[in-house]
Formats: C-alpha cells, sequence, structure tokens
C-alpha cells in the first residue's frame, strides 16, 4: 500500500516528537543521577595521596614482586589454582544440569525445572556467595574454590543449555528412530557435536573465574586480593604498584594463550 506525502509528512513529524521525548527523558535522568554524586568525600591532604599513590604505582615493591615463597608469584599462583579448581568442579556439575535441562533431550517439564534452578545459582552475586562460604568454612583458598564452583555451575549451565539446543538434531532423531535409549542418544549422538563447544566455554570461564577470584581475595577468600586491600588500606603503594603488575602480567599471559587455545579447539 503507497503512503501519501501527507501521510508520510505526519508520520514523520510523529517520530520526530518522540526522539524530543526521549532526549527530554534522558536529560532528566542524567542530571538527577549528577545530582547524587558528591565531590565532599575525600580527606583535606587528596593531592598528596594522589601523587604518594602515583609515584608508588610506579614505583614497585621488588623484593615482593619477586619473592616466590610469599610474595607476589605465590598469591597469583593461588589465585590461578582457585579459579581453576573452581572452573573445573563447576564444568562437572554443570553438564548433567545443562542436559537436564535442554529441551530436545529431556521432556519440558524437566527442562523448565532444570532450567530454573540455574537461574537461581545466578542470581546471587558471587561476593554473597564468597561470605557465605566464609562463614562455614573459614576465610581462606577453599572458601574461593567453593564459591568459583558454584557461580561456574549458573553459567556454564546456560551457555552448555545453549550449544546442545543447537545441535544437529537429524543425528538424535536417527538414533531414536533406532531404539537408542536417551544416555546412548547423548553418548553418541550429542556428546561428540559439543566437545569443542564445551572446551571453548570452560576455558571462556575461567578467563572470568581469574578476575573473580581476585575480588572474591578482598572478603578473604584466598587468593591476590587480600593482600592487595591490606596495602591499600596501609598507604603501602608500592606494594600495589608490585600486585598490579603482577596481575596485569597474569591476565595478559592467561588471555592470550586461551584465545590462541579456543581458536585451536573451533577451527582447528
Amino acid at each position: 500500500m503507497n503512503m501519501t506525502y501527507e501521510e508520510y509528512l505526519s508520520k514523520n513529524k510523529q517520530n520526530k516528537n518522540w526522539i524530543w521525548i526521549l532526549t527530554i527523558v534522558l536529560i532528566i535522568v542524567l542530571i538527577w543521577a549528577f545530582s547524587g554524586i558528591s565531590g565532599t568525600g575525600g580527606s583535606g591532604n587528596t593531592s598528596v595521596i594522589a601523587r604518594n599513590m602515583i609515584r608508588g604505582l610506579l614505583n614497585p615493591d621488588r623484593e615482593l614482586l619477586f619473592n616466590f615463597q610469599q610474595g607476589v608469584p605465590y598469591l597469583l599462583f593461588e589465585t590461578i589454582a582457585i579459579a581453576f579448581l573452581g572452573t573445573i568442579i563447576g564444568g562437572i556439575f554443570a553438564i548433567p544440569l545443562a542436559f537436564l535441562s535442554s529441551r530436545n533431550v529431556v521432556p519440558k517439564a524437566i527442562s523448565s525445572f532444570s532450567k530454573m534452578i540455574a537461574i537461581g545459582i545466578r542470581t546471587i552475586p558471587s561476593l554473597v556467595y564468597g561470605l557465605m562460604f566464609i562463614r562455614v568454612t573459614g576465610p581462606g583458598p577453599f572458601a574461593g574454590v567453593m564459591t568459583m564452583s558454584v557461580i561456574s555451575i549458573g553459567m556454564l549451565t546456560k551457555l552448555f543449555t545453549d550449544a546442545i539446543e543447537d545441535i544437529d538434531e537429524g543425528v538424535v532423531d536417527a538414533l531414536e528412530s533406532m531404539g537408542f535409549t536417551t544416555w546412548e542418544k547423548i553418548r553418541h549422538g550429542i556428546i561428540p557435536q559439543l566437545n569443542a563447544a564445551f572446551l571453548s566455554t570452560i576455558l571462556y570461564r575461567f578467563d572470568m573465574n581469574l578476575r573473580d577470584a581476585t575480588t572474591l581475595g578482598l572478603v578473604g577468600a584466598g587468593g591476590i586480593g587480600a593482600p592487595l586491600t591490606f596495602a591499600i588500606n596501609a598507604y603501602s603503594w608500592n606494594e600495589v604498584g608490585a600486585i598490579l603488575l603482577g596481575l596485569i602480567v597474569m591476565v595478559l599471559l592467561i588471555e592470550t594463550f586461551s584465545t590462541r587455545i579456543r581458536k585451536k579447539i573451533m577451527y582447528g
């Protein structure tokens, strides 16, 4: 149906009116948001603290940076271990939950219930899990591993489920027509299609867990986060610089290797 020139002008005018309304609403929201920002929270010697901070960050504590017993290398190794173990444990539990959440594998009722469990796990922030496990197990790396495991289950289940539901169902239908059981369909028709996707997803989650493990250290769940917090509270900017330098190097190395491995897995 062709539109007349008058109708075109009327519709164009309506669109412009909506753009103006949305612009005004956006400006009001921005003004309201900025009104909550206060600049009175700093101390009187802010400039001195800022200069000391920059000086310390640019001159990291070399003794802490190269101390392989209790320094940055040891703390980084502990952080990597927490993230690695948490990813592996979370992946082990996420795989069966993902199959139970897939509509093309199990009945819809079971799939919906399993998805609700995964959503419930993802709803709670990692810091809340960390504080909960610290109350149960006490502060330390074990609480960090448990926290990494639980938060990995939620995300990995969702990504695994998406991968399972995107498989070639023709293979599964062929196995079903041959009288294969549900487990046999999973074993011979689904898993071979998912190996690369699962490994790539686990590597991606490991990258995320490295950063989360650093954050969890702030609440006492092991890793390098707690020493970083102590150094900041003590205004030991040389130590902060050493720790941050170690974190940057660790993240860059892990990111580089994991990206190469993921590309190798996905594209050969």
